[in-house]
């Protein structure tokens, strides 16, 4: 979960994410099952995962299960939109599933485990972890399913049809640099910042951080990265822990916090001991809740990704391949991300702002 201009990323992503965005959907956190077509999401255009028309080939029917982690995540949620709109546009059936509010293969496991006992046609999965999935995918393959991964990958993509996501390490280097502006980095000084994450294993965590870290070294040698801890995308344990950090470290010039949840956590915190504008806060993910506190001073910025038209791409993709149209097929499909400060405009906020 970017632009050197916010410009010329609106225009890359914007005719695909902006009618998917609005789009309307359930919030049940059960699987769901799509209903009558959302005819005007089948004519957004945006860069797509498979160069192939779906549209030649009748999918009618056809069942494919989208399964996450922490399925209350606003991220998800968002995604959900795009989801089902072009599933509904195609006539396929969405079996929507994953935990309530827990990250971890744990409980992702059993939840994709249900839903390939409900005979899917395609799969496209979320994986909490890039090892620990990896079985669940060849028990897909097994059975005859297609398998996409989207945000998030398996170790191994061979059984994968394709992996879509945002440009993470980039989105990491883009709060690098927005969190150095932010406490006024001067060469010559010491900063100290810390670092929240969902998992330590999730494969857009893991580019986040590196990302974030690599520009520090190059740029910013006089920030250090002090902690790093983990939410399992939960914002009261990244409250916690941004608490504990506040205690530790009164001092603290910087936190970025590396998804939607720990940037909600973060900001809580902060708001709690009158550290707004104090301490800088660099998050992830365009949720409703976290662009008002951009607005209001708390967040810095936010990275803000695409998650609708991830989506909607995916369920391109597995149409096309389960028409047999696999040629035009992306294996890696990488969407530019947006950054969202104080100086976004209404249009952009209103564009890449999350809608569940």
């Amino acid at each position: 979960m970017f632009a050197t201009s916010k410009a010329s990323r609106g225009l890359i992503v914007a005719a695909g994410a902006a009618t998917l965005l609005l789009a309307a959907c359930s919030n049940s956190s059960s699987s769901s099952t799509t209903s009558s077509a959302a005819a005007s999401s089948a004519a957004a255009t945006s860069a797509s995962a498979s160069a192939s028309g779906s549209a030649a080939c009748d999918v009618t029917g056809k069942k494919v299960a989208f399964v996450m982690g922490a399925e209350s995540d606003p991220f998800f949620q968002a995604m959900k939109v795009g989801a089902t709109a072009e599933a509904q546009a195609k006539g396929m059936e969405l079996i929507w599933q994953g935990d309530a509010k827990e990250y971890s293969p744990a409980t992702q496991i059993p939840v994709v485990d249900q839903v390939l006992a409900q005979k899917p046609d395609a799969l496209v999965l979320i994986p909490t972890d890039p090892k620990a999935l990896q079985p669940s995918v060849a028990k897909a393959k097994a059975a005859g399913v297609i398998v996409a991964n989207v945000d998030t990958r398996v170790e191994n993509l061979d059984d994968v049809l394709t992996f879509i996501t945002g440009d993470n390490a980039d989105g990491g280097a883009k709060a690098a640099e927005s969190l150095a502006g932010a406490i006024g980095y001067k060469d010559g000084t010491k900063y100290k910042v810390v670092v929240g994450l969902s998992s330590e294993t999730a494969t857009t965590n893991v580019a986040r951080l590196e990302g974030f870290k690599k520009a520090i070294a190059d740029k910013y040698p006089g920030i250090e990265i002090v902690d790093v801890a983990y939410s399992q995308s939960k914002p009261e344990v990244a409250n916690t822990n941004i608490n504990n950090w506040l205690t530790k470290y009164p001092d603290l010039n910087g936190i970025f916090a590396i998804d939607g949840t720990n940037a909600q956590g973060a900001a809580a915190a902060l708001q709690a001991k009158g550290l707004t504008g104090k301490v800088a806060l660099v998050g992830y993910d365009a949720y409703p809740d976290n662009v008002k506190l951009v607005k209001d001073g708390v967040i810095t910025s936010l990275i803000a990704q695409v998650p609708a038209d991830e989506a909607k791409q995916a369920i391109d993709a597995v149409a096309d391949a389960l028409c047999g149209n696999t040629a035009g097929i992306q294996k890696e499909v990488v969407i530019p991300n947006f950054t969202i400060d104080k100086n976004t405009t209404e249009a952009d906020l209103k564009q890449y702002t999350y809608v569940a």
